[in-house]
């Protein structure tokens, strides 16, 4: 039986990580883009505007929801979804730090 070692990471660690996954595919991208110009959209919208099929358009929401990037709410059989702010917020602040704690650890800033 193997184990594994116990590590520990910060939470800023593990969200910018899981940021990095939700954000590791075209689609998605795309779709908080779509998002972000309107404002906020219902999946069938989603479906017209992008080459995927609704069922594909919702396995990427759901990657992007789980990752707290956007959010969604139901209104009867459709459901909206919008960025979430506060979210983003966080991964500007978090990246910006790291970015720059980066460069000046090797010196190049």
């Amino acid at each position: 039986m193997t184990q594994t070692k116990p590590t520990s990471f910060t939470p800023e660690q593990q969200d910018l990580a899981n940021w990095a996954k939700a954000l590791g595919h075209p689609a998605r991208i795309a779709i908080l883009e779509i998002l972000a110009r309107r404002g906020g959209c219902i999946c069938g919208e989603l479906v017209d505007e992008l080459p995927l099929a609704q069922a594909t358009v919702s396995q990427h929401l759901k990657a992007l929801k789980t990752a707290g990037l956007i959010e969604g709410t139901i209104d009867g059989p459709r459901s909206c979804y919008s960025i979430s702010g506060s979210t983003f917020a966080r991964m500007g602040k978090y990246l910006g730090t790291w970015v720059h704690e980066q460069a000046c650890a090797c010196g190049c800033c």
